[in-house]
């Protein structure tokens, strides 16, 4: 099997599945009792939480455990709304969000606050000009991701801060899901306030996840209890899950430079590949993240692609896999300006730095044999 799939999730590293497995196995004890199996514990969370600030060059006391992206776009968004709503009600966001960042301003929509969704062009770019006409005095978060999940576009994050640097009272809200390893982030001197961040993306467990939020800016809890996470998110903390997350981040950072050299070539051979077929259309724009093509053949709806390529033992997806079965969003493709048709066509081939040029050159053969076949579907 040849896995082209890992914008949904990634296979967790076995280095990490066994620390997962140690910890598990003597570190059970609860991080808030006063007994020693309890302290123990507790210190070795402080440690996952310190390594992992110290990987992304930040203050310790800004990184907070969460259950993954899901958790933390919805806590960015309905935290900021709670903790701002006596300032004003307004949000934008982009128009190609992941659902869940369009799901939650949505609810907020439900409650009362306006929300903006700002256009993308055919690169899957918004207009810094319309952010800054959005802008508004009751204006209390602009959300945006770094990376979007389907097309790989990336989004104009430092271009983002310059503007909102003039204004100190909006929160800034970026989901880094896909972002993680993929592109250069800097955290601590750029204007982002929250950033999201998920386990399962880096080949740490699923339900494992932290968010980046700068000292000095609140977020109203969105989990009420016993206090953990300094009265931030509370709940018994993942102590295994989170000390293999700190470990994913780290081996996922090491020679980062290099994996990203070799998911781009694998992508680059791909991409070439397709663009040389007369009834391929290639979505994602050129400059875009190093592991993510998205492509369609024309006439033939996604899934037919997706279902054909796995009889040949290769696995990718349609567009979200959060979404792609029960349809809660259209295609980030439609909003670039394809139409309903075109962007049923879309499908997503989405690398990690354990891919292959040999898989891809598989990956060429599967697809020309299927190619030939969809040739004769009018």
């Amino acid at each position: 099997m040849i896995y082209f799939d890992n914008s949904a999730t990634t296979e967790m590293n076995r280095q990490v599945l066994d620390s997962l497995l140690a910890a598990s196995k003597s570190y059970y004890g609860n991080p808030s009792s006063l007994h020693t199996l309890g302290e123990e514990t507790s210190h070795l969370l402080r440690q996952a939480r310190k390594q992992i600030a110290s990987l992304l060059k930040v203050n310790e006391d800004e990184i907070f455990f969460t259950s993954g992206g899901t958790e933390g776009d919805n806590w960015a968004i309905k935290g900021t709304a709670i903790e701002k709503m006596s300032y004003g009600r307004h949000i934008i966001t982009s128009s190609i969000e992941h659902p869940a960042v369009i799901n939650s301003v949505k609810q907020l929509e439900n409650l009362g606050w306006e929300v903006t969704y700002l256009p993308v062009d055919e690169n899957g770019q918004i207009n810094i000009q319309d952010l800054k006409r959005a802008i508004r005095k009751d204006t209390v978060l602009v959300s945006v991701m770094a990376v979007n999940n389907e097309t790989g576009s990336i989004l104009p994050i430092e271009k983002i801060s310059t503007i909102l640097k003039d204004y100190p009272s909006i929160h800034f809200h970026v989901d880094a899901v896909q972002a993680i390893g993929k592109i250069d982030l800097d955290l601590a001197s750029s204007r982002v306030d929250v950033a999201v961040f998920s386990g399962h993306k880096f080949h740490a467990p699923k339900g494992t996840g932290f968010i980046y939020l700068k000292k000095g800016r609140k977020l109203a809890p969105l989990l009420s209890g016993g206090g953990q996470e300094s009265g931030k998110r509370s709940g018994t903390e993942n102590v295994p899950g989170n000390i293999a997350l700190a470990k994913a981040l780290r081996l996922i950072l090491e020679d980062s430079h290099e994996k990203r050299k070799g998911m781009l070539a694998c992508k680059t051979e791909i991409s070439a590949f397709l663009k040389s077929k007369e009834r391929v259309q290639v979505f994602t724009p050129d400059k875009s993240a190093p592991h993510i093509i998205c492509f369609g053949v024309s006439g033939i709806k996604g899934e037919i692609v997706v279902h054909a390529l796995e009889q040949k033992g290769i696995i990718m997806s349609t567009t979200s896999a959060c979404s792609s079965k029960r349809k809660l969003k259209q295609p980030s493709v439609r909003d670039m300006g394809y139409s309903k048709d075109v962007a049923e066509t879309a499908v997503r081939i989405s690398f990690s730095h354990m891919n292959t040029l040999n898989e891809v050159e598989e990956f060429k053969t599967a697809f020309d044999e299927i190619y030939n076949q969809l040739k004769a579907i009018d």
